[in-house]
This record gives C-alpha cells, sequence and structure tokens, in this order.
C-alpha cells in the first residue's frame, strides 16, 4: 500500500522523485527504493511525506480503497473514503463500522439525508444539522436587523 500511495501521490502533486527526496531531505535513490517497495522509510520521514501530501500518516501507510476498476488516493487531513457499499432490496444502505466509530453513529441515532442532483447525497447526524441551521439562522436573523 505503502509503495503505491506514495507513487500516486507524487503523480498527482506533480513532483519528480528528486523534488519529493529534496523536500523530505533524502536522495532520489533512496526515495526511489520506496517506490518500488525495496526499503520503507522511518517514522520520521512517513511523517514528512504525510505533511507535504496533507494526508495522515495511517492513510499514507494504509489506505488502499477502489471503486470499479480505479484506484483511490489517501483522502487529504478530515476528509475519508469508506469503501463502497450496497443498497440491499428494501433501500437500506450499511455505513461502514470506522464510519459510525468516527462520526459516533450509534443505532437509533436520526440521520439527514441531503441531495444535490448533481452531485449526489450526503448523510448528517440530525443533532449536527439542526445546530449548523440554527448557527445559520441567528447569523442570518443578527444581520437583518442591523
Amino acid at each position: 500500500m505503502l509503495k503505491e500511495n506514495i507513487l500516486m501521490l507524487r503523480n498527482v502533486n506533480g513532483y519528480s522523485q528528486e523534488e519529493v527526496a529534496e523536500k523530505i531531505g533524502i536522495s532520489r535513490q533512496a526515495y526511489a527504493k520506496w517506490e518500488k517497495g525495496e526499503t520503507i522509510p522511518d517514522v520520521e520521514r512517513c511523517q514528512k511525506l504525510a505533511e507535504l501530501y496533507g494526508v495522515t500518516i495511517d492513510a499514507l501507510l494504509n489506505f488502499s480503497g477502489k471503486v470499479g476498476t480505479t484506484t483511490l488516493l489517501p483522502g487529504p487531513k478530515g476528509k475519508h473514503i469508506f469503501g463502497t457499499t450496497k443498497i440491499n432490496d428494501r433501500g437500506q444502505v450499511v455505513i461502514p463500522k470506522k464510519a459510525r466509530d468516527l462520526f459516533d453513529i450509534k443505532p437509533d441515532d436520526a440521520l439527514i439525508i441531503l441531495g444535490d442532483e448533481a452531485e449526489g447525497i450526503a448523510i448528517i447526524k440530525a443533532e449536527q444539522f439542526e445546530k449548523r441551521l440554527n448557527e445559520t439562522w441567528n447569523c442570518t436573523k443578527h444581520e437583518i436587523e442591523e
């Protein structure tokens, strides 16, 4: 996973091996060995790579994802791709455990399904949605009163 991730991230960011090596303080040859999977970077170099690409060390080391035949990149810090799921014959979707844990989604929690005809759907906890609505409403109401 690491070698694929650093190769893809380097290419997407338009860096040469030389540029990445210079940015993290190693030789191009050492970096090339990481991309080939011949060696792996130490923790300090992993941290520098993660910072360079704006991802977490965990994503850099462990992320592997595909949509169909397309290989995905690790997402930026704070952004996640939890994988794919299927809708069953009753229209139900299983939210991956990692997503439920991260967003503290528990049985019987109310969720809001949002939609954008051009972009797709999103899910947010009802309490978070309500909080944002109230913040927006209070801000707008304050602006109107001034």
